[in-house]
């Protein structure tokens, strides 16, 4: 949040409208059914504006959480959520296609441990139709990574990991 690279982030941070779920399940079937359970929550509390899932075992292999994100993309649709719910996704190996690993603006996508963010698309719309330029957001924090580089943000994280444990 410090550093705005959701610049949507704070408003619910400062609601405490944002619900973390660590899920220890590591067999797809069983964390789709968390998926979907979560969005069913989502769906009788409106004081949650979105959810964090975060998956510190078993998705680790950058590919196979690619693999998870799919199906998590593919279930979304199959219970009808396509159009209210969307998915971003963050991965301690995240890389964009088309760049280095090492490139820095993976970072942007880039968290401590696997993680699924639902994200309420009539909220986002709302948000994105309020802020100046929408389109220049992924820009902006790419230009800032590189900027800042690769080893700030390694701290970061391990500043992040540290603090928690």
């Amino acid at each position: 949040m410090k550093y705005n690279i959701c610049p949507f982030a704070r408003k619910e941070v400062e609601n405490n409208s944002i619900r973390y779920v660590v899920i220890e399940q590591t067999k797809i079937k069983m964390v789709i059914k968390n998926l979907v359970n979560e969005c069913q929550r989502l769906d009788e509390q409106n004081t949650i504006e979105t959810s964090l899932l975060i998956f510190p075992h078993g998705f680790e292999g950058f590919y196979d959480y690619l693999d998870l994100v799919d199906r998590a993309n593919d279930a979304l649709f199959d219970k009808g959520y396509e159009g209210q719910y969307q998915l971003a996704s963050f991965h301690p190996d995240y890389c964009f296609e088309d760049e280095a690993q090492s490139d820095a603006a993976n970072y942007t996508n880039r968290s401590p441990y696997p993680t699924l963010h639902i994200i309420r698309e009539a909220s986002m719309e709302k948000a994105l139709s309020e802020y100046h330029e929408p389109e220049s957001i992924p820009e902006r924090n790419i230009a800032f990574a590189r900027k800042k580089g690769s080893d700030f943000f390694e701290r970061l994280l391990i500043q992040c990991c540290h603090s928690k444990t």
